[in-house]
């Protein structure tokens, strides 16, 4: 049975986070850089590896922040333990408080032609945090990596994705960079199918593109579901 589209979004909102860096001396205090959404026993949050990539600088008491909530009323909370798996780009976040998660697909991938809708912070703003879906199919699964044209095209991560490629979601909707860590959902059944991917794969898919398109891919929730395991074991 088909999800109903405005209560699945009513459903997700509180599982649907923003990733920022905090500094208490800059202004604004707080730097939004993604998205991000609560898994697993709910004190997990995924989002892309590039979202935390830069390493904070504690000597400005800089920390990585999940803010929760909606509008206004925002909750941060402190990041206490980052996991990752920098080969699809992924993070898992630990935080204190548990907030509701979200439920992960398990299979295969979902069929070309299918819809879906990913929800997430496309413009961050100091204002607050106001989540927006949008909604598209997968227009096909796709390698990680295109060939270059000659040499000089091959960048270092190229090289090392071409070693172990792996199929993506390439979708038929426009993201934006604040969408990076957004949960792509499948429409079939309101589960999180994927982890939409504004900048990793957009730049090994496309660095022989002089003008990059408005495709956008995502990265198969499996992975995640692999770290996820792994972290609750360690």
């Amino acid at each position: 049975m088909a999800v109903n589209l405005p209560e699945h979004i009513k459903n997700i909102k509180p599982s649907i986070v923003a990733i920022g860096l905090m500094n208490p001396t800059a202004s604004p205090r707080i730097q939004l850089l993604g998205t991000g959404f609560v898994v697993g026993n709910g004190k997990q949050v995924a989002t892309n590896f590039h979202v935390v990539a830069k390493r904070a600088d504690t000597t400005k008491l800089e920390q990585y922040v999940v803010l929760s909530g909606q509008g206004e009323k925002i909750e941060v909370h402190p990041v206490l333990q980052t996991s990752e798996d920098i080969a699809h780009d992924i993070a898992l976040l630990s935080i204190e408080k548990a907030l509701p998660a979200l439920r992960l697909a398990q299979g295969a991938m979902l069929a070309e032609g299918s819809t879906i809708s990913f929800t997430g912070y496309p413009i961050t703003s100091i204002l607050g945090l106001y989540p927006a879906t949008h909604q598209g199919i997968i227009a096909a699964h796709t390698p990680v990596v295109i060939p270059a044209q000659n040499s000089k095209e091959l960048q270092t991560r190229t090289i090392r994705a071409l070693k172990e490629p792996y199929l993506v979601y390439q979708l038929d909707a426009t993201a934006y960079p604040g969408n990076s860590g957004s949960p792509l959902f499948s429409l079939d059944d309101g589960k999180v199918i994927a982890i939409i991917n504004r900048v990793h794969v957009k730049s090994t898919k496309e660095a022989v593109l002089s003008n990059p398109s408005g495709i956008t891919y995502a990265i198969p929730v499996n992975y995640l579901q692999i770290l996820l395991e792994s972290s609750n074991k360690s």
